[in-house]
C-alpha cells in the first residue's frame, strides 16, 4: 500500500522512524504484519468481528495432536518452554544451589531410560505408607482392616502429598481478617471427570465415562501383574464400577459453582468442637473424629489444635449430604477410591507402559492423540514446583526491565480512568462510590518479577529442605507434593505476608488476589501482542492495557466487590448501590448467557452465572483501557500509523485485543470449558465486550442494525 513512497525519512528518536506518517521501524513492521496476517478483511468488522479479527489466524492455525486447544496464549506459552528448555539444560559454574536443583529436577524428569528400567516399582513401593490400593494387592483386609480408620487414610494423603480426597483441609488466609491464616473445610473440589454432569455417562459423557473405567482397571491390572499377583479382570471390574458410583455420589453431593457463587455465604466461622458436634459422617460404624483428624494434619509441623480453635467451613450442606453417601459404602471402597485418585496422577512418573493406560481417557476427555514432548512436559512440571528459580532463570534470559517502568505508568492511567469513571455511574451512590475510589487507589501493583529471586540467598534459603536426585524422578515428585503441603501447612500460626507474589515470573498470565487486593502481571506475560517497548500506544493499551483494566475491576466483580481495600471480606456497599450492582449483572449473566456455540458437541449454552466474574472484567478492562488510550493521544497527539494496514489507531486497538483471544478448541475440551472454565470462550470474550460497548461501533462505524450493535447492552463499571 505504501510501497511507492519515497524514502524522505524523518527520524525522531532512535527507535522510532517515519515516512510520511506512517511508522516503520522494525516493531511497527512486524505488528502490521501479524495483525494481517491473523485477521479476515473480507468479512465486515460490524457483522463478526472475532471473525473479522482472527479469521486468518483460524485457517493457519491447527490443533497439534498433544493440545486440546490452541490460542495466541497457547502459542506464547509454547515459546515460553522453548525458553526454559534452554536454561535449564544450561550447566553454569558457580551457580546458586536452587538454580543447580531445578536443573537436576528437570533432568530426573527428562531421563526416560531410568524411569523405563524402574516400570512401576516406585509407585508400589510407596502405597504402603497411605494404606494400600485395595484392588492391586491381595492381603489388604488382613493387614489393613481392622487399623484402618477414614480420618487416617485422608490425612495421610492430605499431610504427606497435598491430595485432597472426600474432605479438602487446608490452611488459607481468613477471609474476614486478610493477615491471618485459618483452618478450611471444603469440599472435594477435584474430580476424576471434571464435572458432576460427566457422570450421567450419556450422550458426550458416555465415552470419557468409559475410557475413565477403563483407564483404572488397566493400571489395577498393571500393578497386580507387577506383584505377580493373580489378575481377576471379573473381580477388578466390579471393584471398579463401584469406585466410579462412589464417585458419582460424591460429585452429586458438592456444591454446584452457582451455589459457591458467594463469599459471604461460602464463610461459615465455627469451633472445632461445633464442627464435630454437628457434622457427623460414619463409616462401617466408626464416626468420624474431625478433632483427631485436624490433630494427626497439623501435628506433622508442630501445631497444637485446641477443639476451641475457629476453622471455617465452607461446605455445610455437602457434608450433610456426604453422610448418607459414605454409609452406603465399605472401608475397601473407600480406600479404593481415595487412593485411585492418587494413583491416576502419579502414572506420569512411571515408565511408559503405565504412562500409557492414560491415553484413551485423555482422547476422550480432552481429545489429544498424543502427549506432549517429554521436555516440555518436564519444563512445565519444574516450573510449577519451582517456580522462583526457574523465573529467575527465565528473567535472565529473556525479559527487559526496561517494561517495569512503561507497565507502572500504564497502570497508573487505567486506575485513574476507574476512578474518573465512578463519577459517571448513576446506579452507585455517593458514600459506596468514595468506599470504590478507596479501594482502588489501594491496589498494590506487581510487574515482571520478585526483586527476591535475583538474591542468591533468598533463593536458595527457599529450597534448602530439597534434595533431588537425576535418577529418582518418582521420589522428587513425592519430595515436592510434601514439601509444598508442609509449607501451607506451616502458615497456620504464621501473619499472611501481603508482599509475596502470588505466582512465579514466567508464566502466560495475569492475576488479581481479592485478600492481597493486589494485581499481578508476571514476566511472562509482558510480551507481543500484549505488550512491547517499540509497539505502538494503541496495540499497547488493546493488549495488556486491557488486561491491567481486567484485572482491576476483578477487585469489583460480583466475588471481588465483597472484599474491601484491606483485602477482608466486607459489605462495604450501601443496600441500594448493591441492588443495582446485582440488577446489571443480571443483565450480563443474560446476554452471554445467550450465546451458542457450536463446537460443544451439541451442549450449546454458555453458563452466564459461572462466567459473570470474569464477563465484568472483560466488560471493564476494554472500557478503561480504551479511555486510557483516548486520553493519551488528547495528551501526545496521534501515533503514526502502521504500514501496509488501512485501519487508524482506535480501530488497531479493538484489533490487537480481538487477536489476543484468537483460538480455538476440541470438541471434548470444549464441552470441559462450557462446565468448568469460568472464563467465556475466546470468540464470546470478545464479542461479549464490544457489543456492549458503544465506541467500538464508533470506531468502525457500525450501523444500528448489525450484529455488533445490539439493541440492549449491559454494562456494570
Amino acid at each position: 500500500m505504501y510501497s511507492g513512497v519515497s524514502l524522505a525519512i524523518l527520524v525522531v528518536s532512535a527507535c522510532e522512524s517515519i515516512v510520511y506518517g506512517v511508522c516503520t521501524t522494525a516493531d511497527c513492521t512486524q505488528s502490521a504484519s501479524r495483525l494481517i496476517e491473523n485477521m479476515d478483511a473480507n468479512v465486515d468488522p460490524c457483522d463478526n468481528f472475532y471473525q473479522y479479527a482472527c479469521g486468518g489466524w483460524l485457517k493457519k492455525n491447527i490443533i497439534p495432536e498433544t493440545s486440546s486447544r490452541y490460542s495466541t496464549f497457547d502459542i506464547l506459552r509454547d515459546e515460553l518452554e522453548v525458553v526454559l528448555k534452554d536454561v535449564l539444560e544450561k550447566s553454569v559454574e558457580g551457580e546458586a544451589s536452587a538454580l543447580t536443583k531445578a536443573k537436576t529436577l528437570y533432568r530426573s524428569c527428562t531421563n526416560e531410560s531410568q524411569i523405563e528400567k524402574r516400570g512401576g516399582a516406585p509407585l508400589l513401593d510407596m502405597l504402603p505408607n497411605v494404606f494400600e490400593w485395595p484392588i492391586a494387592t491381595d492381603d489388604w483386609e488382613s493387614v489393613y482392616g481392622n487399623t484402618w480408620k477414614l480420618e487416617d487414610a485422608i490425612a495421610i494423603l492430605n499431610e504427606k502429598y497435598g491430595t485432597h480426597v472426600l474432605v479438602n483441609f487446608f490452611i488459607g488466609t481468613d477471609d474476614k481478617d486478610s493477615n491471618s491464616h485459618i483452618i478450611h473445610f471444603d469440599q472435594q473440589t477435584s474430580l476424576g471427570l471434571l464435572s458432576r454432569d460427566h457422570y450421567s455417562c450419556t450422550g458426550s459423557y458416555a465415552e470419557p465415562c468409559r475410557a475413565y473405567k477403563q483407564f483404572m482397571i488397566d493400571v489395577a491390572k498393571l500393578m497386580r501383574t507387577d506383584r505377580s499377583l493373580v489378575v481377576n479382570e471379573t473381580q477388578i471390574g466390579e471393584e471398579v464400577t463401584r469406585v466410579i458410583e462412589l464417585e458419582k455420589d460424591i460429585a452429586n453431593a458438592t456444591d454446584t459453582p452457582e451455589d459457591r457463587n458467594n463469599p459471604v455465604l461460602l464463610y461459615n466461622n465455627m469451633e472445632l468442637g461445633v464442627l464435630n458436634a454437628n457434622f457427623s459422617l460414619e463409616v462401617d460404624t466408626q464416626v468420624f473424629d474431625w478433632s483427631y483428624f485436624t490433630r494427626k494434619i497439623m501435628g506433622t509441623v508442630g501445631i497444637t489444635v485446641p477443639d476451641t480453635e475457629n476453622v471455617i467451613n465452607y461446605a455445610p450442606n455437602y457434608y450433610r449430604r456426604l453422610k448418607p453417601v459414605l454409609a452406603k459404602y465399605t472401608k475397601r471402597d473407600l480406600q479404593n477410591y481415595m487412593v485411585w485418585r492418587f494413583v491416576m496422577n502419579m502414572v506420569v512418573g512411571l515408565s511408559r507402559q503405565y504412562r500409557d493406560t492414560r491415553k484413551a481417557f485423555r482422547k476422550a476427555l480432552y481429545g489429544t492423540t498424543s502427549e506432549a514432548a517429554v521436555w516440555r512436559q518436564c519444563a512445565i512440571y519444574v516450573n510449577n514446583n519451582m517456580d522462583n528459580a526457574v523465573g529467575r532463570l527465565y528473567v535472565e534470559e529473556a525479559f527487559s526491565g526496561e517494561s517495569k517502568e512503561l507497565m507502572e505508568e500504564m497502570i497508573s492511567v487505567i486506575r485513574e480512568v476507574f476512578i474518573s469513571n465512578l463519577d459517571h455511574l448513576r446506579w452507585m451512590d455517593v458514600e459506596t462510590k468514595k468506599a470504590a475510589e478507596e479501594k482502588a487507589q489501594a491496589i498494590r501493583e506487581r510487574i515482571g518479577y520478585s526483586n527476591n529471586i535475583k538474591n542468591d540467598t533468598y533463593l536458595n534459603n527457599e529450597y534448602k529442605n530439597l534434595s533431588y536426585s537425576a535418577e529418582e524422578y518418582f521420589e522428587n515428585i513425592l519430595q515436592n507434593l510434601e514439601y509444598v503441603q508442609k509449607k501451607r501447612l506451616r502458615k497456620l500460626r504464621v501473619k499472611v505476608n501481603k508482599e509475596e507474589w502470588v505466582t512465579g515470573a514466567a508464566i502466560v498470565n495475569a492475576f488479581y488476589s481479592s485478600s492481597k487486593n493486589q494485581i499481578v502481571f508476571p514476566a511472562g506475560i509482558l510480551q507481543p501482542p500484549f505488550f512491547g517497548k517499540g509497539q505502538t500506544k494503541s496495540l499497547n493499551f488493546g493488549g495488556i492495557g486491557m488486561v491491567i483494566g481486567h484485572e482491576i475491576t476483578h477487585g469489583f466483580d460480583d466475588n471481588g466487590r465483597n472484599y474491601d481495600k484491606d483485602g477482608d471480606l466486607k459489605d462495604w456497599w450501601t443496600p441500594s448501590s448493591t441492588q443495582n450492582f446485582v440488577n446489571l449483572s443480571k443483565c450480563m449473566v443474560d446476554q452471554y448467557g445467550s450465546f451458542s456455540w457450536d463446537l460443544a458437541n451439541g451442549l450449546n449454552q454458555l453458563n452466564g452465572n459461572n462466567t459473570l466474574g470474569e464477563n465484568i472484567a472483560d466488560n471493564g478492562g476494554i472500557r478503561q483501557s480504551y479511555q486510557a488510550y483516548l486520553n493519551y493521544v488528547e495528551k501526545n497527539g496521534n501515533e503514526p500509523l502502521l504500514p501496509g494496514i488501512n485501519l487508524n489507531h482506535q480501530q488497531l486497538f479493538f484489533l490487537n485485543f480481538a487477536q489476543v483471544w484468537c483460538g480455538t478448541h476440541r470438541p471434548q475440551q470444549a464441552v470441559n470449558s462450557i462446565k468448568v472454565d469460568v472464563h467465556s470462550p475466546g470468540k464470546f470474550r470478545v464479542l461479549g465486550s464490544l457489543q456492549n460497548f458503544p465506541e467500538f461501533a464508533k470506531a468502525f462505524n457500525c450501523p444500528k442494525n448489525s450484529y455488533m450493535v445490539p439493541d440492549n447492552i449491559c454494562r456494570v463499571w
